[in-house]
C-alpha cells in the first residue's frame, strides 16, 4: 500500500512575539517532519471562547493573548510563498466560506496563490459556521444552496478563458464578467470540498479534486460516506478515484499517556467536542447541550457570546469517551495507529492540527511539538 500523504494545520493566530512566529514555526515542523502540506483556517474569530482563553485554562494565552485576533489567511500564504520560494509543500486553506468572500473573489486569490507557490496551491471550501458570517452581517440562511453556486461560479470564471462570463444565479450571478488571470501550466488550484450531510458529498463528487471533512473519527463513518462521494462522481461521468480522500482532524500528542489524559480534560481541549454533531454526542450516552431540533449544534455556535461559567459548564459534559473519538490522541505510536485505521478505510491525505497546546500547563503545551512531529513522521509512512 501507498504511503499516506500528511499535513500539518494551523489557525495563524497574533502573538506576543511577532504576527508570524507561530506560523513560521509550525510551518518549520511540517517541513521538517515531511510533511506534503501545510493549512491555514479563515475565520475571523476562532471556534473558543475568549472566556476561557486565558492563561488560568490555556497556557498558551502566555503568547497568544487575544485568542480572536486571526491573521487573513491568503495573505499569510502569500507571505510563506514569499519567505520559502522553493518549498515543496503545498499551501492551502481550510477552509474558507462559501458565503463570506464573494466567489469571484476567492478565485482570483487562490489562482494568483498557484501562481505565486508554481501550482502548489489549494482552495479548501465549505458552508462556513454561523460564528464567522452572522454576527459580521452575511445572511447566514441557505448555506448549501449558496456553497453550489460559489463552486459553480469559481469553476465558470476558471474555465471562461478570459471570455466575458454571464450567468444567472439566485446567489452570485455574473454578468459582463471577465477573468484573465491564468491557470500555472494549464492548471486550476486544487478545489478540496469540506462536506458532511448528503447533499454536500454530493456536490462534492460532482465537482471536488478532494473530499476534506473535519473531525470524522469512526473508521467507519468515513468509509461509507466515502462511498457516497465516489457514488455522486459516478453519476456525474467522473472518476471516482480521482477524488482525494482527505481528512481535517485535530490531535492530543504527548510524551507520556498521563500527559496525554491531563490534556484532554482540559475544558478548552473538551470545549472542541461541542463542535462534534449531535448524533456523535448521543452515541456517547449524552445530549449535546447547544443542539436545538436537528442543528449539530456545533455550526451554530457563536463562541465570543459565551461567558466563563457557561463555557466550562459546556466542557463539564462532554464525556470522556467522546473526546478521545474527536480527537486523536496518544502517545505517537497511539496516534499513529489511529491513523492507520482511517487508511485501512479509504483515507489518503490527513491534515492535522495539535491541539495539545491548549492545555492549561504551557511548558507541556510547548513540549507537545517534539512527539506531535513524531507522530507526523511514523503516519506519512503507513
Amino acid at each position: 500500500m501507498g504511503m499516506m500523504q500528511v499535513g500539518v494545520f494551523d489557525e495563524i493566530l497574533d502573538s506576543r512575539i511577532s504576527p508570524t512566529a507561530l506560523v513560521r514555526a509550525k510551518y518549520l515542523t511540517a517541513a521538517c517532519a515531511g510533511a506534503s502540506s501545510f493549512w491555514v483556517g479563515d475565520q475571523v474569530n476562532l471556534f473558543m471562547p475568549r472566556s476561557i482563553a486565558t492563561p488560568q485554562y490555556m497556557g498558551a494565552a502566555r503568547l497568544v493573548p487575544r485568542i480572536n485576533a486571526v491573521h487573513e489567511p491568503w495573505t499569510m500564504l502569500g507571505y510563506l510563498a514569499a519567505r520559502h520560494p522553493f518549498g515543496r509543500l503545498q499551501l492551502g486553506i481550510g477552509v474558507t466560506d462559501a458565503a463570506r468572500r464573494n466567489p469571484a473573489v476567492t478565485a482570483q486569490a487562490a489562482a494568483t496563490l498557484n501562481l505565486l507557490t508554481r501550482g502548489r496551491a489549494i482552495l479548501g471550501i465549505g458552508t462556513g459556521e454561523r460564528a464567522n458570517n452572522e454576527p459580521y452581517g452575511v445572511n447566514w440562511s441557505q448555506p448549501v444552496s449558496r456553497f453550489e453556486e460559489a463552486i459553480a461560479t469559481i469553476r465558470a470564471l476558471w474555465d471562461s478563458g478570459g471570455r466575458l462570463v454571464n450567468r444567472d444565479s439566485p446567489h452570485f450571478p455574473l454578468k459582463d464578467a471577465v477573468f484573465d488571470l491564468p491557470p500555472y501550466r494549464g492548471c486550476w488550484p486544487q478545489l478540496w470540498i469540506a462536506a458532511h450531510g448528503p447533499r454536500m458529498l454530493n456536490i462534492t463528487g460532482r465537482y471536488a479534486d478532494a473530499w476534506f471533512p473535519a473531525a470524522i473519527a469512526r473508521p467507519i463513518d468515513y468509509a461509507n460516506r466515502l462511498e457516497t462521494v465516489r457514488a455522486a462522481a459516478s453519476d456525474a461521468g467522473r472518476d471516482p478515484t480521482a477524488i482525494t480522500p482527505a481528512l481535517m482532524t485535530f490531535a492530543v500528542v504527548g510524551h507520556h499517556r498521563d500527559d496525554v489524559e491531563e490534556a484532554l480534560d482540559a475544558d478548552t481541549v473538551k470545549f472542541t467536542a461541542l463542535y462534534a454533531s449531535a448524533e456523535t454526542w448521543s452515541r456517547h450516552g449524552a445530549q449535546h447541550p447547544l443542539a436545538i431540533g436537528s442543528s449539530s449544534g456545533g455550526q451554530d455556535i457563536i463562541p465570543q457570546t459565551i461567558d466563563e461559567r457557561a463555557a466550562r459548564d459546556f466542557a463539564a459534559q462532554v464525556p470522556a469517551s467522546l473526546i478521545k473519538e474527536v480527537v486523536l490522541n496518544g502517545i505517537p505510536e497511539e496516534v499513529i495507529d489511529r491513523a492507520a485505521e482511517l487508511r485501512d478505510h479509504g483515507l489518503r491525505h490527513l491534515v492535522v492540527g495539535n491541539v495539545s497546546t491548549l492545555q492549561s500547563d504551557l511548558r507541556k503545551a510547548l513540549a507537545s511539538t517534539w512527539p506531535f512531529a513524531k507522530a507526523l513522521r511514523g503516519m506519512r509512512k503507513l
